[in-house]
């Protein structure tokens, strides 16, 4: 703990994130950092349709809820809940109990396995958006981010088409964002040459 304290306070962070400790961890490890695992697409798309209209801290709390509820971000195994599933999950305190979100989360597993078999891969797909390569958001400081690009846009619209759910461009957006499809830490803070330097 006291060892985390010193890091933090010699480095600049954006500063979104510094409002406890576990938030402050996500931004430093793993927010920006370009994705090529299809399960951890599928977790983040669990977790951002899950945070509409909510903050992202609530979502980041509720993470672990998140991961026992639906098998360790398993698409397969959550493309094969019952409906009875929904009822269930309704019950459990560890995740936001939103039945259109809990659906919506189970739909999406068995779309995202439609991209996998006709694409080859769901890491192929997204990351085609971006021509393989992730957009620098070049911020200066929080003014001036954006709420959507045209790429999520696309994408969002792509998915639309597809059959997925709760996942507009704004939520996309945010997907792009922490999956590192777009680097968008500002440029002064320390992150931002570091996740340059993770893009295959």
């Amino acid at each position: 703990m006291a060892s985390f304290q010193i890091n933090q306070s010699e480095k600049f962070r954006c500063p979104w994130c510094l409002g406890f400790e576990d938030y402050i961890k996500y931004h430093d490890e793993e927010w920006g950092v370009p994705v090529y695992s299809d399960r951890i697409h599928f977790e983040f798309l669990v977790l951002e349709s899950a945070q509409a209209g909510l903050s992202w801290a609530t979502i980041l709390k509720k993470r672990e809820g998140y991961r026992k509820a639906f098998a360790d971000f398993d698409y397969k195994q959550v493309a094969d809940f019952p409906d009875s599933m929904v009822e269930e999950l309704l019950q459990d305190a560890g995740i936001v109990r939103n039945r259109l979100k809990i659906a919506a989360a189970i739909n999406n597993a068995k779309r995202f396995m439609e991209v996998q078999a006709e694409v080859g891969s769901f890491t192929s797909y997204i990351w085609d958006f971006v021509n393989g390569k992730p957009i620098d958001g070049h911020l200066k400081n929080m003014a001036d981010a954006k709420a959507t690009i045209p790429e999520s846009d696309k994408l969002a619209k792509d998915l639309k088409k597809r059959g997925f759910k709760f996942l507009g461009s704004t939520t996309i957006y945010a997907h792009m964002q922490a999956t590192g499809l777009v680097n968008d830490h500002l440029m002064q803070c320390f992150r931002h040459q570091e996740v340059k330097r993770m893009v295959r």
